[in-house]
C-alpha cells in the first residue's frame, strides 16, 4: 500500500467528528420523539377527566359557552377564554348568578 492510499490523520478526525455529530443528532431526535410520546400518553390518560374525582367530563352549553362538567361531583371546568366569554358585559347577569353560587353566606 502506498503512502497515497492511507487516510490522513485529519481525514480520520473529520469522519470521526461527522459520525459523532450524526449520533448526537440521532439522540436528540430520539429524545424529542420520546418526549412527544410521553406527552401524548399523559394527554390520553387525563384528557376530559375530572381533576377532582377522575370521572369523564361532559361538555354542556351554558349561555352559548361550552364548558366541561363532571356528572359525578358536579364540578364545572372552564377552558382558556371561557370565563371571559361568560363575564362579557352583555352576559353580566349570567356571571352574577354563577358568582352568587360561590359567594360567602
Amino acid at each position: 500500500m502506498s503512502e497515497i492510499d492511507k487516510p490522513s490523520r485529519a481525514e480520520d478526525e473529520y469522519f470521526a467528528r461527522q459520525e459523532l455529530e450524526r449520533r448526537k443528532q440521532w439522540a436528540k431526535e430520539s429524545a424529542a420523539k420520546m418526549a412527544n410520546a410521553e406527552k401524548q400518553r399523559l394527554r390520553d390518560l387525563h384528557y376530559m377527566k375530572c381533576p377532582k374525582d377522575g370521572m369523564d367530563l361532559h361538555t354542556i352549553e351554558l349561555h352559548g359557552v361550552k364548558i366541561d362538567q363532571c356528572p359525578s361531583c358536579g364540578g364545572m371546568w372552564l377552558d382558556a377564554g371561557e370565563l371571559e366569554q361568560l363575564t362579557r358585559p352583555d352576559r353580566a347577569g349570567v356571571f352574577n348568578r354563577i358568582a352568587s353560587v360561590f359567594g360567602s353566606k
